[in-house]
C-alpha cells in the first residue's frame, strides 16, 4: 500500500505548485484580457475618442472588450452628466514640437519636401527632445495651476 502511495505523492506534490511557475488557467487569462480591453475602451471614451479611433489605435486588444468598456463608460458619463476630458499634455508637446520645428532648418530638404518624422528625430540631438518634454511638462503644470 505504501509503495503505491509514495510514487503518487511524489507526482502530485510538484504539480500542486504549478501556479508558482506563472502558468495561469485559461479562464484567468481570458478574464485579464477582457478587463484590459474594457479599461482601454473606457479610457478612450473618457478621453473623448471615437470608438473607431480606439479600434485603430489598439489593434492588439480584443474589439469586443474595447466596445464593452467604451459603452459602459458612455453610459456612466451620460448618467452622471460628465464631459470628455481633453488631453492637455499632448497639446503642449505638439506646440513645443511646432515651435522647435520652425526654427530647425538643418533637416529641410533641398527640394522643399519635409523630412519624415523618423529622420527628423534621428537628426535632432537627444538633449533637444528632453528639453521639449520639460517645456511641455512645465506648460501642463502651469495650466493645472491656473485652474
Amino acid at each position: 500500500m505504501l509503495r503505491r502511495l509514495l510514487p503518487l505523492l511524489a507526482i502530485a506534490l510538484p504539480l500542486a505548485g504549478c501556479d508558482q511557475l506563472g502558468l495561469e488557467p485559461a479562464s484567468v487569462t481570458a478574464a485579464r484580457v477582457e478587463a484590459d480591453g474594457k479599461a482601454v475602451g473606457g479610457a478612450c471614451r473618457h478621453g473623448g475618442r471615437a470608438i473607431e479611433d480606439c479600434f485603430t489605435l489598439n489593434k492588439r486588444v480584443d474589439k469586443a472588450a474595447i466596445y464593452a468598456g467604451w459603452r459602459e463608460m458612455d453610459d456612466y458619463m451620460r448618467e452622471n452628466k460628465l464631459e470628455a476630458v481633453a488631453p492637455t499634455l499632448g497639446a503642449a508637446v505638439k506646440k513645443a514640437d511646432a515651435d522647435d520645428g520652425a526654427a530647425d532648418a538643418s533637416t529641410a530638404r533641398p527640394d522643399g519636401d519635409k523630412p519624415s518624422e523618423k529622420s527628423a528625430k534621428a537628426a535632432a540631438p537627444k538633449g533637444d527632445r528632453a528639453e521639449k518634454l520639460a517645456k511641455a511638462d512645465k506648460a501642463a503644470g502651469d495650466k493645472l495651476a491656473e485652474h
